[in-house]
């Protein structure tokens, strides 16, 4: 396994515009880009369903990754669920493959937040995880191929 890109954390906001003024104006940062996850992708990935994300370039390296529910109902499923509380989410690992990680994360104390184990979104394939002391962490490589054996994408 060979991680591909820079680190990423993941924060849960109630304020999106005023978050992004804060690590842009205060610390730096600037803004990547934004995007719409729909609650198609959102759901099954195991972050409750419809957000707004932005990315933001960390100075020294690396993405803070602002997240926003779209609607009430969405944000009380999203607060419900591991990531969906406010502040610190998920820490975010860019691999090459997933797959050998992926088989390794229950024997080592993990538990998948996704369902399926692998969701597929915008070319590629990402998985959430708790890890042993309920922490959320992201795995994301960017084969969208065909499912491999044994992996319920």
């Amino acid at each position: 396994m060979v991680m591909t890109l820079p680190f990423e954390v993941g924060v849960v906001v109630r304020d999106l515009e005023l978050m992004e003024r804060f690590y842009c104006d205060v610390l730096g940062c600037r803004t990547e880009r934004r995007s719409r996850v729909p609650e198609s992708v959102g759901g099954p990935a195991g972050l409750g369903g419809e957000l707004v994300v932005v990315w933001l370039k960390v100075p020294a390296g690396g993405c803070v990754k602002l997240i926003l529910p779209r609607s009430g109902r969405v944000a009380a499923r999203v607060a419900a669920s591991p990531a969906g509380r406010p502040g610190l989410s998920y820490l975010t690992f860019h691999l090459d493959d997933m797959d050998p990680v992926v088989a390794a994360l229950p024997a080592a104390g993990a538990r998948s937040l996704s369902d399926p184990v692998v969701v597929r979104a915008h070319g590629r394939r990402i998985s959430f995880w708790a890890d042993p002391e309920g922490n959320v962490v992201e795995l994301v490589d960017a084969r969208a191929g065909a499912p491999d054996p044994g992996h319920s994408n």
